[in-house]
């Protein structure tokens, strides 16, 4: 690319977001530095001063200009509400995947258009690599952070532009480029800020937004061993939040293996949820950035920092597609997302019906 671009980089007040930043300026480009300003509910603490103060540090460091975006209505109607209604509902939602779909290469992306950038730039460990005819999201170099799982529903559009310039490198090699320039937040730890819902306690937040009884936990044979807090709040393959009054619960991990809404049930198992024959996996509003036909094989994650697992496409349109998935493979629960790559190439996914 060019020297001389206009770049606008979401700082987080975070190490990968901030040594972003100082690679773009290494090389060149004007940058611009914005803090991305989410909601929160009023019964939260939240400490986005203190990571908006950290930004406003890094910029200052960088002798960048430093601006802030306000996001707090697009996290609140596409992001916490979708929530919400998620769960309500009895599926098991994303909101990692919906905050970058609405807020950051959404309401941040048309922020930075509208102010004359010519591309956004964020921390993600994923690498644009511009092909033949359009821009590919890749996986990042560093297996362990990758995050093209929670990219999946960028646009062709949203991609071409975007730049991630951390995800060429492994997460330590970032940390001590940001010592080895001064950077203010090098040694700050991972953020796990309460303000983005993907973090904060299930039960605390949900029981806001509805009434949450408690019910039984039966086992497989559909006998009562204990009691859970509210099957809604529950996702297959959790093994925790729930108390069971069987003694070998105290040495032997319980997986949630099935969850009734309406009865307010929820069924575990000493064995992880797993198909037990080969089936079919419904993806809908899916997002395409490359063609497949009917007999492709394909990789596939439906959790973050999952092993792939090799599928066949049985039939596709521009909105769905049906996999045919091996046995053995985890249980996906409804609402999850499922990401589809070629090899490194992340070539899009959909949202498991």
């Amino acid at each position: 690319m060019k020297q001389g671009k206009t770049i606008f980089v979401g700082l987080s007040g975070g190490v990968d977001s901030s040594v972003a930043a100082l690679r773009l300026k290494q090389q060149g480009h004007t940058v611009v530095g914005v803090f991305i300003k989410v909601w929160h509910p009023d019964f939260m603490v939240c400490n986005w001063e203190q990571e908006r103060l950290d930004a406003m540090r890094v910029a200052a460091h960088l002798e960048i200009p430093f601006l802030t975006c306000d996001a707090e209505a697009a996290y609140r109607d596409e992001v916490a509400s979708y929530f919400v209604s998620e769960y309500l509902a009895g599926r098991t939602p994303n909101p990692d995947v919906m905050c970058n779909q609405h807020v950051k290469f959404g309401h941040f992306l048309q922020f930075a258009k509208e102010r004359g950038a010519d591309y956004i730039a964020t921390g993600h460990y994923a690498r644009r690599v511009d092909g033949e005819h359009i821009p590919e999201l890749h996986r990042g170099i560093d297996t362990n952070k990758d995050q093209s799982y929670f990219l999946w529903t960028l646009s062709k559009e949203q991609l071409a532009y975007t730049l991630f310039p951390v995800g060429d490198t492994p997460k330590e090699q970032i940390r001590h480029e940001a010592m080895r320039a001064k950077i203010p937040v090098a040694a700050k730890r991972d953020s796990q800020g309460i303000c983005f819902l993907g973090h904060v306690d299930i039960k605390e937040f949900l029981s806001h937004y509805t009434t949450l009884v408690t019910g039984p936990v039966l086992n497989t044979d559909g006998e009562t061993v204990g009691t859970h807090s509210g099957a809604l709040i529950y996702t297959l393959g959790q093994r925790h939040g729930f108390s069971l009054s069987i003694e070998e619960s105290k040495t032997v991990p319980h997986y949630v293996v099935a969850k009734d809404v309406t009865a307010n049930t929820i069924t575990v198992s000493k064995t992880p949820p797993q198909e037990t024959s080969e089936h079919k996996l419904y993806l809908v509003n899916t997002v395409l950035r490359e063609p497949i036909t009917t007999g492709d094989t394909l990789d596939i994650q439906i959790r973050y920092r999952q092993k792939p697992i090799t599928v066949t496409v049985q039939k596709h349109s521009s909105t769905e597609v049906t996999l045919t998935v091996p046995a053995r493979t985890d249980i996906a629960a409804s609402g999850q997302s499922c990401v589809l790559y070629q090899g490194t190439l992340c070539i899009g996914g959909g949202i498991i019906q």
